[in-house]
């Protein structure tokens, strides 16, 4: 049996005190990154797609039901959300990429944009300006058609075509909403890289400190058992006097 001293036992027990915290910061930090990596989309019911700071639902409706939208269906199905608005090239590359995963074949999906009589310009809906443009021709569609424009994205060109907000019907729905307040917050791609960085950086020291604590160990155990005498019986004094007579009669 190998013992411990008090001390040796001690000091182990002060080393384990002080990498208490450090495994307590390493928990909590994964679970903060956890908790800013994940985006908050509606939660109601829907399959909601995250992209950056936006969500998307496919409206894919029902099988038994041919698929054409009125621009005022598109907008009513919708309802509570935005109909989509692309702000950007990535944005558009990402509806269209996505679109096979929901729809076969050619799809015309209706943009939230209506000619505004006041500016005579094209707004999204909320009238917000129209910044990026992906036309199919190099025209303003203020230019070409009546005032009752609107405009579809069209899988197969990946452009924008323009539209009868009355007449025309399309086949293809998006409804659109920012992420909650809590994934907004998120972090730039470099700042959650850094985060994961010094997560794994904790981790390493704290491995490395766990490996000398133990190596360390290893040595005190070994010294202890050097060091360590067994215990041995004492005699009761009328028996070492018993004994020493025995001793005495034995010598000639």
């Amino acid at each position: 049996m190998i013992f411990m001293s008090p001390l040796t036992v001690m000091e182990s027990q002060k080393k384990k005190h002080h990498l208490r915290p450090m495994f307590v910061f390493v928990f909590l930090l994964g679970t903060q990154l956890h908790l800013v990596l994940a985006g908050d989309c509606p939660a109601d019911g829907r399959t909601w797609v995250p992209f950056g700071d936006r969500c998307y639902h496919f409206v894919h409706g029902d099988e038994d039901k041919v698929k054409i939208y009125s621009f005022e269906s598109a907008k009513n199905l919708c309802q509570g959300f935005e109909l989509l608005t692309i702000q950007s090239k990535e944005e558009n590359d990402f509806v269209i990429n996505y679109c096979p995963e929901v729809w076969k074949g050619l799809v015309n999906v209706w943009l939230g944009m209506y000619y505004d009589t006041s500016s005579e310009d094209m707004k999204w809906l909320g009238d917000s300006p129209v910044q990026f443009t992906n036309w199919e021709d190099s025209s303003s569609p203020s230019d070409l058609v009546p005032m009752d424009t609107c405009v579809a994205l069209n899988s197969r060109t990946t452009k924008w075509e323009s539209v009868s907000c009355l007449d025309d019907l399309e086949n293809g729905v998006i409804c659109e909403t920012s992420q909650t307040e809590e994934a907004k917050s998120k972090p730039s791609p470099l700042l959650s890289a850094l985060v994961i960085l010094s997560v794994v950086a904790i981790v390493g020291v704290s491995a490395v400190i766990w490996f000398l604590h133990q190596k360390h160990n290893l040595g005190s155990t070994i010294i202890t058992a050097f060091e360590y005498h067994p215990p041995f019986r004492v005699l009761e004094t009328d028996q070492s006097c018993l004994v020493e007579a025995e001793e005495t009669d034995s010598v000639p």
